[in-house]
């Protein structure tokens, strides 16, 4: 730095670097040069970022990158990963694609895998609908009680993940339809409110109890044929049981209302098309010991 103010003025000696040209409150700045050592690396970095464009995927084009000389790829080697696993893990998978499904929970070792490579199914594919801890959710089924609209058992399981529920992808969903029969005219309104009163006496207390009687008659009449006289639903139509406290999509006055004038149609995907048949057995095999199978 140099200081040329007025009142201590250093003057520019011979040999002194030229000066930059700037000047604040009288002092200016030699424009030395920047140092040797300095200079060949940040040379050496633009070599190394030019190669590196020209070896590696670098420069975005219209619709993917520049691939690079090299062809290397992130997503080709999270695949040859992924494949490495597989291979590893295809001679257990063999045997629990043999193993029948009741038989597994008698295997140990083959359980121990099932459920932890079913865990890692679930929460990849399931928990978005019923939740990380399979607790459910108002539409979607608590996997975690023993309340089963399809049925518990393994092969239920199986079943159910393989091919879905009420979906227009496989031919093999389980399918039923309850009819809506406020919407489609076929109970009056005052009917369809004693029947949502006698179905809500069968597991608590109804909102008005003088419709439980006569709704006790259009329940008879209605609702029998799926869920049965005594009301405990029909695991082979997918119809609930009606005498527990345990609701869909909700058991007081105003959501059963809802229920019974416009009906239910909850959809599952199947999974037969996106999952393996390993991956399935596993996923139903994590399910059915998480506390409520059959």
């Amino acid at each position: 730095m140099s200081d040329t103010g007025k009142d201590n003025k250093v003057e520019i000696q011979e040999g002194d670097p030229n000066t930059t040209g700037h000047e604040w409150d009288g002092i200016t700045e030699f424009d030395n040069p920047m140092p040797r050592w300095w200079l060949l690396v940040f040379y050496a970095t633009i070599v190394w970022a030019v190669g590196y464009t020209i070896a590696y995927p670098a420069w975005p084009m219209v619709s993917e990158a520049t691939s690079g000389m090299l062809g290397w790829s992130s997503r080709a080697k999270v695949e040859a990963e992924i494949a490495a696993v597989e291979t590893a893990n295809a001679p257990i998978n063999a045997e629990l694609e043999a193993l029948e499904l009741a038989a597994i929970p008698g295997h140990p070792e083959l359980e121990g895998y099932a459920v932890s490579a079913g865990s890692a199914v679930f929460k990849t594919w399931c928990a978005q609908c019923h939740g990380s801890g399979a607790a459910g959710a108002k539409g979607y089924p608590n996997l975690l009680d023993d309340d089963w609209l399809w049925g518990g058992t393994m092969e239920d399981i199986h079943t159910t993940v393989s091919y879905g529920i009420r979906n227009e992808e496989s031919d093999d969903a389980r399918y039923s339809a309850m009819p809506a029969f406020g919407r489609d005219e076929l109970l009056e309104k005052e009917q369809v409110s004693q029947v949502v009163n006698y179905v809500m006496s069968l597991s608590g207390t109804p909102d008005d109890a003088s419709e439980v009687q006569a709704g006790a008659v259009v329940f008879e009449e209605n609702c029998t044929a799926c869920h049965g006289e005594d009301a405990s639903g029909d695991i082979y139509q997918g119809a609930p049981n009606l005498k527990d406290a345990i609701w869909l999509y909700g058991g007081d006055y105003d959501t059963l209302y809802e229920t019974v004038w416009n009906s239910r149609f909850g959809v599952m995907p199947n999974w037969d098309t996106r999952l393996s048949e390993a991956e399935i057995r596993a996923v139903s095999a994590y399910v059915h010991q998480l506390g409520g199978g059959e």
